[in-house]
């Protein structure tokens, strides 16, 4: 039976925001102006669409001193359009993934939509309302490039770090070898620090953010991908904003027809 673990020790990054006015001090910054009126309720708080994810994320959701509000990735930018097109200002909103994916952030009135690299899966359904995809994804293995760990078959006896309540976790506790460690963090940045501080011998997660690490570091390798038909979505709360949730699908079909969604994957995935 596997070793599954909660890391007793989780480094979370904290962000803090500019307020969008004077009259507002307590709202992250926004990215777009509000031209359009919508019935009340439309959204949790009139006027923006407020949008959670877990972070950092990288390539999707990561903190830049650059960008207006500190963040920016593919996700980032994906929704600053969406809320654009449906005239409304964009706020973003920094969580755990755990509660997110498990449908306890939205439920709670948190944010109207989860944009944060999340896979459609029937359990998470269950709770949720998604979207139809818009990114699609693998697994894979990050360590470092002298470990010998070649495939996940090599991590025998040895610690994987994964995020909790991902689907790099649940691929993981299928396929790892009995006799690994899985051990559960809060996200990327608490994994990326332990793997380099030696706590654990691999991360497994999704390829594209594993990628971003083998791109800094030439130190860490990917050591094997695992071709899982996932599938992101942007989520909802289950029943809930059901005229936000057509408007969102309408404006992500014409973002992808009109080449938006294109341009914004090459500058993130080409």
């Amino acid at each position: 039976m596997k070793n599954i673990k909660v890391a007793a020790l989780v480094v979370t990054a904290t962000l803090s925001f500019a307020s969008l006015s004077a009259c507002s001090t307590a709202d992250p910054a926004g990215t777009t102006s509000n031209t359009t009126t919508h019935p009340a309720g439309y959204t949790i708080a009139d006027g923006f669409l407020t949008a959670c994810s877990e972070i950092p994320f990288a390539p999707f959701e990561y903190e830049d001193p650059a960008a207006e509000d500190g963040v920016t990735g593919f996700d980032i930018e994906l929704g600053r359009e969406i809320a654009k097109r449906l005239g409304l200002t964009y706020k973003f909103v920094a969580v755990d993934f755990a509660a997110l994916q498990s449908g306890t952030t939205l439920a709670a009135g948190q944010c109207d939509i989860g944009i944060s690299a999340m896979t459609i899966t029937e359990d998470r359904r269950k709770n949720l309302d998604f979207t139809e995809s818009y990114y699609d994804s693998l697994q894979a293995l990050l360590v470092k490039t002298d470990s010998g760990i070649k495939t996940l078959a090599d991590t025998a006896n040895k610690t994987i770090g994964v995020q909790r309540g991902s689907s790099g976790q649940e691929y993981t506790e299928e396929h790892a070898p009995d006799s690994a460690t899985i051990l559960e963090f809060e996200g990327d940045g608490d994994l990326w620090i332990a793997l380099q501080a030696g706590q654990i011998d691999g991360i497994l997660q999704d390829q594209p953010v594993n990628l971003t690490h083998v791109k800094a570091d030439a130190d860490y390798v990917l050591a094997e991908e695992y071709d899982t038909n996932e599938q992101y979505g942007m989520a909802f709360a289950k029943g809930k904003l059901l005229e936000l949730q057509a408007d969102v699908a309408a404006a992500l079909k014409a973002i992808r027809a009109d080449g938006t969604y294109q341009t914004l994957y090459d500058k993130y995935f080409a």
